[in-house]
């Protein structure tokens, strides 16, 4: 098991910028899988990005491709979410979740995940 914390998070207008952490607790974050879910008001929680245990394999949402990135420094068990070209429809809270059970066809999987933080809220006004 691993304990995850959010932080980054805030208000911010279209078409700006935010840069979100999760920092693990525990000796084996390079076994875990890293994963980025969001959830917005009303909605359900949706995959946003995910990392393999090296940081070499990435996965994202066709919705935040090519203006987020996901990255990870396993020397400091902390996963990072780079948010760009920020839109209102990403205003939503923030989940970072770690799976124990290796890369996978299907990282955007919610049930692939073991581990969830309490979340980081987003907002983005127009």
């Amino acid at each position: 098991q691993v304990q995850l914390v959010e932080s980054g998070g805030g208000s911010v207008q279209a078409g700006g910028s935010l840069r979100l952490s999760c920092a693990a607790s525990g000796r084996s974050f390079r076994s875990y899988v890293m994963g980025w879910f969001r959830q917005a008001p009303g909605k359900e929680r949706e995959f946003v990005a995910a990392a393999s245990r090296g940081g070499s394999s990435t996965y994202y949402a066709d919705s935040v491709k090519g203006r987020f990135t996901i990255s990870r420094d396993n020397a400091k068990n902390t996963v990072y979410l780079q948010m760009n070209s920020l839109k209102p429809d990403d205003t939503a809270v923030y989940y970072c979740a770690a799976g124990s059970t290796g890369w996978t066809p299907t990282p955007f999987s919610a049930t692939r995940y073991d581990d969830w933080g309490q979340g980081t809220q987003v907002t983005v006004s127009s």
